[in-house]
């Protein structure tokens, strides 16, 4: 039982399902739909005409008669072909407020029909849109928020004397200074992702002394971390067909986060080889952290996601999102896989993180 409310905002769900007529969905072309229509109209109104004069009525009398009968017909076989196109006038009207979560109901395989499904994955895809709009605002906000807290309070507090300016204290304010710095330097990034306008400048980088210049670049931005960092390229001049600058902000962000999760004195181990199928370069980045749950490694690649570690990494959440969508722009594929170094290795714990890049970059 339909209760009064029910299609408030929605005069046509109010129409009883009796006369919504759908004998036409058979066919899959509007304009076949149409001319039967069109042809079924002008037989009713033929026979009535017939069926009139039969009966002795007047002219006069039967012509409005059988024009209010054809009207009719033509009205509920017509219901049936444009109530989809109904559907999305007011799905059209409450996607203009924000409300994206309509969808258009329809069995028809004409014209209509695929127009009506078309625009139920268009509204799909803007709720997504809109949805992933606001939680990056949220989240940019809240990671703006911690940074700019904590700077605003290490300079109150050397503003008012409380503590001495001393170089802890801007080291203090210094390394929260960077931290905004790289969340806008992800955000960025993200900007070029979106707007795809990112082109590749591909050149063959020699991954030996390449590695040895991201480590180096990642020790320092580690600030001082107690580990250690091993380089392992087979064979020694191997080289790989990539954008310089792009790789080298893959294993940058791959190294910096394995650096946040390292345990003091821990090892983070760097190496690249051939593919077991010799068609591209594999580059692994161990590290002896806390590990990936399984049930985390397919978000961890996602924007804002830190694989459970938000308290301990102090990092934007950004950086392996940005990895996955460099090596995406080279055709190639980045993975969390279990470390067979590991003796945790079988419990989901892996610190592990494959990229494998083709011989021929597929480019943007």
């Amino acid at each position: 039982m339909t209760s009064p409310s029910e299609g408030a905002g929605d005069p046509h769900r109010r129409v009883p399902e009796r006369l919504d007529v759908r004998p036409l969905e058979r066919f899959g072309s509007f304009k076949v739909k149409l001319g039967i229509l069109v042809g079924a109209s002008v037989a009713v109104a033929a026979l009535l005409t017939q069926v009139s004069i039969r009966a002795g009525i007047e002219p006069l009398l039967a012509l409005p008669l059988v024009v209010i009968v054809a009207l009719v017909f033509t009205q509920l076989l017509a219901r049936g072909m444009t109530s989809p196109l109904r559907e999305m006038t007011g799905a059209a009207r409450a996607m203009a407020r924000g409300d994206y979560s309509r969808t258009v109901r329809t069995t028809s395989r004409d014209e209509v029909g695929q127009l009506a499904a078309a625009f139920s994955t268009m509204a799909s895809e803007l709720e997504q849109t809109d949805r992933m709009r606001r939680d990056l605002v949220a989240n940019v906000s809240h990671e703006l928020r911690t940074p700019v807290a904590g700077l605003r309070a290490q300079l109150e507090n050397l503003v008012d004397g409380v503590t001495e300016p001393d170089p802890a204290a801007l080291e203090v304010a210094l390394t929260e200074t960077e931290r905004l710095s790289q969340l806008v330097d992800h955000l960025l990034d993200l900007s070029r992702l979106d707007a795809g306008v990112v082109e590749l400048d591909v050149e063959d980088v020699e991954l030996t002394p390449f590695l040895h210049e991201v480590v180096d670049a990642a020790a320092l931005a580690s600030g001082g971390r107690d580990v250690r960092w091993i380089i392992e390229v087979e064979p020694a001049d191997l080289v790989v067909a990539s954008d310089a600058a792009r790789l080298h902000q893959v294993i940058h962000n791959l190294l910096e986060n394995a650096a946040r999760h390292s345990p003091a004195g821990g090892r983070i181990h760097v190496s690249a080889h051939r593919t077991a199928q010799d068609d591209g370069v594999r580059i692994d980045v161990h590290d002896e952290g806390p590990g990936i749950a399984r049930e985390d490694r397919s978000r961890v690649f996602e924007r804002f996601q830190r694989g459970g570690l938000a308290d301990a990494s102090g990092g934007t959440g950004l950086g392996l999102a940005i990895a996955r969508w460099a090596v995406g722009l080279h055709g190639g594929t980045i993975e969390v896989l279990d470390d067979p170094r590991r003796e945790h290795a079988a419990e989901g714990r892996s610190s592990l993180i494959r990229v494998v890049l083709p011989d021929t970059p597929a480019g943007p």
